[in-house]
């Protein structure tokens, strides 16, 4: 299982307002690879109801609120995605956590998450998770 980062599936669903430079592009199209193979059921991915949250307020306000209910609807009735709680008490530790490494509290508490479910690889294109030394990011793109 990997944890799933709410920018892979921005990635993979919004579109774009201009063309992409090749780099874009290639990580665009990989983070739709990732999506198709999550689809396929060819991979186990976890995520938090904050990541989840992240990526329903984009689709909302960037294309409708159909789209993500739709997409909500995926999310939650994958047998593939698990869905993980957050805490205050969550918060309040990726809150110290995020001040003491240099990254955002949301990724603080996605790099927490992996830990308390031994989770040791992240989808993700945030480089700020290069900061967490013991877990691998993926793709290497």
């Amino acid at each position: 299982m990997r944890f799933l980062d709410s920018n892979v599936l921005l990635h993979a669903i919004l579109l774009p307002r201009r063309a992409l430079r090749a780099e874009e592009q290639r990580v665009k199209d990989e983070a739709k690879a990732i999506v198709k193979r999550i689809e396929d059921d060819e991979e186990d991915v976890a995520t938090t109801v904050v990541h989840l949250s992240e990526v329903v307020n984009i689709i909302e306000s960037g294309l409708s609120l159909e789209r993500s209910l739709g997409f909500l609807v995926w999310v939650t009735t994958s047998r593939n995605i698990r869905v993980y709680p957050v805490t205050v008490e969550d918060y309040e530790t990726a809150v110290s956590l995020a001040k003491e490494i240099g990254v955002s509290a949301n990724d603080a508490l996605a790099y927490l998450c992996m830990k308390a479910r031994e989770i040791g690889e992240i989808y993700s294109f945030d480089k700020h998770f290069n900061e967490f030394k013991d877990i691998a990011v993926l793709p290497k793109i």
